[in-house]
């Protein structure tokens, strides 16, 4: 072989060579012995530049693909054979993005309409769809390229689920947990609607010099689906070292202790290369711009984007300000918020139920409908279930996409409920995504139950273990915030051992060691919690939110350990409004020990259930009713309806709205979409009468309606039936009647 064939030789097989293990090379002479001959280092060769362009794009990329159901693998000995660069797909067939049908025809998806059609029935006509449809494209790096790429960053759109594999390796899947990966043709995936659009990252070290291979399996939710859909914009590469330029997602503003003068800001990263954030912020009527840097909150559901969240203290009370996150070259646009007014009780906020499910649907809508309805909110109040499955990042990202006016401009105070707990049982991704207060319960607060702690005993040393675990484990999910004289509390309804049991939990045996009773004691733990909360509080005003109601509405629920432990602290102090969610229904009402003798009028706590998603229950008959049987009135109560609530709040009035956003065929009133669904008034004095009236009522002219109402305390769950309207019972028979007149 002479020196010209052995060089040429060593420039073959150097097309594809063995992965490096680090970015970047240095060049290294080539030695060759022929002979025993020393022959000359052969000459050097820059490294091939990394693509400026999309290595993959919509329009110059053609797809190989397979869309008549059959197996990719069909006789061969290994499943994912199709999936392998060297795979033989000449017999497929083969088109230009996008992809998709309905209903069979070449029709729009939702916002998008594909450009080539795929085959939707497995006989052609009509259902059962084809269960998973197959693609494969190729793109070539030139020589020490691949070793040069720092990232690669792919954009899909699809409907239902989807998978990607680069060189062989899964880099990505978005709605798959369904896909069992025994075979190739099933069906997977859940129906979200519209086609939802994601970003991937994938690890560079996959990529070889020369010809590289992407796969894609598109899964079919059912047989009986009405469309699919499959889009690839683009799969690009980032030089290492370099930082690509693109804007974050998911801003949202929420509160602290004192947003008269600070305000906490949370987001998710443009791009995996952010390795750090910053907020920009600046009064909007003039001054200097300050730059406050993030700490990173984490990185959660396989996303490789960090998430960031930062406090800015030093505002200036009652004021606008324009801020903007991210980092140079890659900041948000600028957004605006106003700090709280101190000497001022006027605002409104809004109260959502479960979002949870119709996340890329139903919730925009429910969120556009409140948003012109309630212009000048500073903020939402939101009851749990945010989304289906806490792991899912498609859920996230179609809550916030949802949020995304609300979010960056007015403050989001939100409780988890059990679906934040689903596929993530430590709430990473609550914690990633939110900046709470660190005000939820410790030892210090939870009054006489830190004694339970105290002491040289197993049943101490265990209960100490559990009251560390939670305060740990309540941090952001337990909180308050006072806003212009009202205290919002927000409190964790969901109880399951898995995640409330402490790693290495000291040994305890008896029935007196808190491991046999750890969901009430988690309960009970709050309880004190808010009892000193709420006896603390100085504002005129107090609003709590969680997720199970504890007065259930839907058929088949029942949270008696919640309604024991926090009901008699909602009455001891009076609380004005408690706001729930979970049933998937609407309810409002009171305890009955609360009613007047006068119809329309009560002096206690509300109690609201309601729901913001398309997820629907039916209600508990009336013989199973957790309200009347617990000596509860509902004044209302529905199914199949869909509502957002405004609350308008000034010095002595709080009016609380709700209004159908949707309903469905079976919903329980008449009133269309866009009707008001339910309406009340609580009056407050500031010498501490209280009263609750329907719509269409005046307050009364004095207090004697309050004799001793500051007195009540203890569970008020008293064997009185409910008298409809909410009529008085046995227990009110000798207060006095109270003059109402009408409006």
């Amino acid at each position: 072989m002479d020196l010209a064939s052995h060089m040429k030789e060593v420039m073959i097989q150097t097309q594809n060579p063995a992965r490096r293990s680090k970015r970047g090379t240095t060049s290294v002479a080539v030695l060759a012995v022929l002979g025993g001959v020393l022959v000359a280092p052969a000459p050097t060769f820059a490294a091939a530049a990394v693509p400026a362009d999309p290595v993959v794009s919509a329009t110059d990329t053609t797809w190989q693909y397979l869309d008549d159901g059959t197996d990719p693998a069909a006789g061969s000995t290994e499943l994912r054979s199709w999936i392998a660069p060297g795979f033989d797909d000449s017999a497929w067939k083969s088109a230009k993005g996008s992809f998709g049908a309905k209903n069979g025809t070449l029709s729009a998806v939702g916002p998008h309409t594909p450009a080539t059609l795929l085959n939707h029935y497995l006989d052609g006509a009509a259902a059962p769809t084809v269960p998973t449809y197959f693609f494969r494209t190729t793109f070539e790096l030139g020589q020490g390229a691949a070793a040069e790429v720092g990232s690669i960053i792919g954009d899909v759109v699809h409907d239902d689920a989807l998978a990607v594999w680069i060189n062989g390796t899964k880099v990505a899947g978005f709605l798959d947990e369904r896909a069992t990966g025994t075979k190739n043709q099933e069906y997977a995936g859940t129906s979200n609607g519209d086609p939802v659009a994601n970003t991937f990252h994938a690890d560079p070290e996959l990529l070889v010099d020369g010809i590289n291979t992407v796969a894609i399996a598109l899964y079919q939710d059912r047989e009986t689906s009405s469309d699919i859909y499959l889009d690839v914009p683009s799969i690009r590469l980032a030089k290492v070292g370099e930082t690509i330029a693109a804007p974050p997602s998911r801003v949202i503003l929420t509160p602290t202790t004192t947003p008269e003068t600070s305000q906490s800001f949370s987001w998710l990263a443009g791009d995996a290369s952010h390795a750090s954030g910053q907020v920009q912020i600046r009064r909007t009527s003039g001054g200097p711009v300050r730059t406050v840097d993030a700490y990173m909150s984490g990185k959660v559901n396989n996303n490789p984007k960090p998430h960031y969240s930062a406090t800015v203290a030093d505002l200036v009370p009652a004021s606008e300000y324009t801020y903007r996150v991210g980092l140079e070259g890659s900041f948000s646009e600028w957004h605006t918020f106003t700090t709280a007014d101190p000497n001022s009780m006027d605002f409104q906020f809004l109260y959502y139920g479960d979002a949870q499910i119709g996340l890329d649907s139903t919730w925009p809508e429910v969120v556009r409908q409140a948003e012109a309805k309630a212009p000048h909110s500073i903020g939402s109040v939101h009851a749990g279930d945010l989304i289906n499955t806490g792991n899912n990042e498609t859920e996230w990202l179609n809550w916030f996409a949802g949020m995304t006016k609300s979010a960056a401009t007015t403050n989001i105070m939100a409780a988890p409920g059990n679906h934040e707990y689903s596929g993530d049982k430590k709430l990473a991704a609550w914690k990633a995504n939110f900046e709470y207060p660190h005000n939820n319960p410790d030892t210090d607060t939870i009054g006489k139950m830190a004694d339970l702690a105290v002491g040289d005993t197993d049943v101490a040393h265990q209960y100490s273990a559990y009251f560390a675990h939670w305060a740990e484990f309540a941090a952001e999910t337990v909180y308050f915030t006072d806003y212009q004289d009202t205290r919002f509390i927000t409190i964790n309804a969901t109880r399951d051992t898995a995640f409330l049991t402490p790693d290495n939990l000291p040994a305890c045996a008896g029935t007196e060691c808190p491991s046999t009773k750890v969901a009430r004691l988690w309960t009970e733990f709050q309880g004190a919690w808010l009892d000193h909360v709420l006896e603390d509080s100085k504002s005129k005003w107090n609003v709590v939110t969680f997720h199970q109601p504890v007065f259930s509405t839907s058929a088949g629920r029942n949270e008696p350990i919640l309604r024991e432990v926090w009901v008699p602290v909602f009455q001891k102090h009076n609380i004005d409004l408690v706001l729930m969610g979970h049933d998937h229904t609407y309810a409002r009402g009171y305890v009955n020990t609360d009613a007047t003798d006068t119809a329309g009028l009560t002096t206690g706590p509300v109690y609201a259930v309601a729901n913001s998603g398309a997820k629907h229950y039916e209600l508990e008959t009336d013989a199973k009713n957790v309200w009347t049987n617990n000596g509860a009135t509902q004044v209302l109560r529905g199914a199949g309806v869909t509502t957002y609530q405004v609350v308008d709040v000034s010095k002595d009035k709080m009016v609380y709205r709700s209004y159908i956003a949707e309903k469905t065929a079976k919903a329980t009133t008449d009133l269309p979409v866009g009707a008001l669904y339910d309406e009340f008034t609580i009056t407050k004095t500031d010498k501490g009468g209280k009263w609750v009236t329907e719509a269409g009522m005046e307050p009364p002219a004095t207090h004697a309606c309050l004799e001793n109402r500051s007195e009540k305390a203890g569970s008020n769950n008293g064997k009185g039936q409910e008298k409809r309207n909410g009529n008085a019972n046995s227990d009110n028979a000798n207060r006095p009647v109270c003059a109402i007149g009408p409006k």
